[in-house]
């Protein structure tokens, strides 16, 4: 980890986003020891209530074992395979045998999606996730997220375009809360022209954030351009100073 980067990033944001929520970050690693493995949960569990607790600023190791949804192990890249009936799943469902959740139309469309995505398999054993300021030397973040309102995430969004031509700095790819923020961005990391991926918007994974917040995730290379670009960027005008006025009211607001 570049501490550098790590001091200059935390003293911007604190500058220009009046001291709004650190963003948390993932690497994979073969380090067992790296961070406190999750135990294996019992029943079904959703990984993003978990990274609750890494925003709070603990540390938290995953492997296989450790997630207790098979969309989770599936998007994280522990498991190539989908889960049994997944195309009923997604759509319509099977009468007395799975529960549609009704996002797509028809099994077949669910069917397309499936052929459409690469597959994606864990390139290490585990999977860390740490927050911004917890990050020390050996770590090696690969993916950098942020749980936040849309008055941040603008701030992102542009920043993200900032050194674009083109419109498409960010965009939002339809998966589960857990794709959007693990197996987008980790594409992206070796994309020519990496983008942000704005997400959270998986209907089953908002109960598992507070309201109004979204996500911006964005791989190592293109956050590291993004913090370099903020001095010079819009967030020194007055446009950018009355957004952050509401960032720093919000802030206060909450409990």
């Amino acid at each position: 980890m570049d501490m550098m980067l790590k001091a200059k990033f935390l003293n911007l944001w604190e500058e220009y986003f009046d001291g709004a929520a650190l963003p948390v970050v993932f690497y994979y690693t073969d380090n067992g020891q790296a961070a406190g493995r999750v135990k294996t949960p019992v029943g079904h569990r959703c990984v993003i209530a978990d990274l609750a607790r890494v925003a709070a600023g603990r540390n938290l190791l995953f492997d296989f074992y450790s997630l207790g949804c098979f969309g989770g192990r599936h998007y994280l890249g522990f498991a190539q395979n989908w889960a049994p009936d997944f195309e009923h799943f997604l759509s319509t469902g099977l009468p007395g045998t799975v529960e549609g959740e009704r996002y797509k139309k028809t099994p077949e469309l669910v069917k397309t999606y499936m052929d459409s995505l690469p597959a994606f398999k864990a390139p290490a054993r585990y999977i860390v996730f740490k927050r911004w300021d917890r990050l020390v030397d050996g770590d090696t973040p690969e993916v950098v997220i942020f749980f936040d309102t849309p008055d941040v995430l603008s701030g992102l969004f542009t920043l993200a375009n900032y050194d674009q031509s083109g419109v498409d700095g960010v965009f939002s790819p339809f998966g589960a809360g857990c794709a959007t923020i693990v197996q987008y961005p980790y594409f992206e990391k070796d994309a020519d022209t990496p983008r942000g991926v704005l997400g959270m918007l998986d209907v089953s994974a908002r109960p598992c954030v507070r309201p109004g917040v979204l996500t911006f995730a964005v791989p190592m290379e293109k956050f590291t351009a993004m913090v370099e670009n903020m001095q010079e960027s819009f967030l020194s005008t007055e446009s950018w100073s009355k957004v952050r006025k509401r960032i720093a009211t919000e802030r206060k607001r909450r409990p």
